[in-house]
């Protein structure tokens, strides 16, 4: 069966930057499984993986603007450390989940100072071209239930 819109897809993924470095990885956690077609994934992955089948490898590199988009600067912003419960618990490099006008989104904090907390909005992986290495697992038919949810169950999918 090859992948298709409301495919059931498990993959195995390696992802790295364009200077060979690790990201993100399958190996050792086992693969994942996701719904075809619904934003499961990022664009391009998607588009590199359809009409692929079962025992496919590839490789593609992702652009920007297929991946995680870019920066863009209104998305950082100061906050006062008093805004923050636990605000001893700040470090550079985490991620704090806050609720916006579009609901809940991640925010990486860039600094921390006696008074403020400088935010980012944007994914980590903005601006970047990603190189992705991927094994196709199996590809099946997704049940109505998974149609309904909007992402795979089982084994490597989504748990309620």
């Amino acid at each position: 069966m090859k992948i298709s819109q409301d495919s059931i897809v498990t993959i195995e993924y390696t992802l790295k930057n364009v200077d060979g470095e690790v990201l993100d990885t399958t190996s050792g956690d086992g693969p994942i499984a996701y719904l075809h077609g619904h934003g499961n994934l990022i664009e391009g992955l998607e588009e590199a993986l359809e009409g692929k089948q079962a025992g496919d490898q590839i490789a593609t590199v992702v652009p920007p603007e297929k991946g995680y988009g870019s920066r863009s600067d209104e998305l950082v912003e100061v906050v006062p450390k008093g805004n923050f419960p636990q605000p001893e618990e700040l470090e550079v490099g985490s991620g704090v989940v806050a609720d916006t006008e579009d609901g809940e989104s991640i925010f990486w904090v860039l600094a921390v100072d006696d008074e403020n907390v400088t935010l980012d909005g944007n994914h980590p992986l903005a601006d970047k071209e990603l190189h992705f290495e991927v094994k196709v697992v199996e590809v099946r038919e997704a049940t109505d239930e998974e149609l309904e949810h909007g992402h795979a169950h089982g084994e490597g999918g989504h748990q309620h």
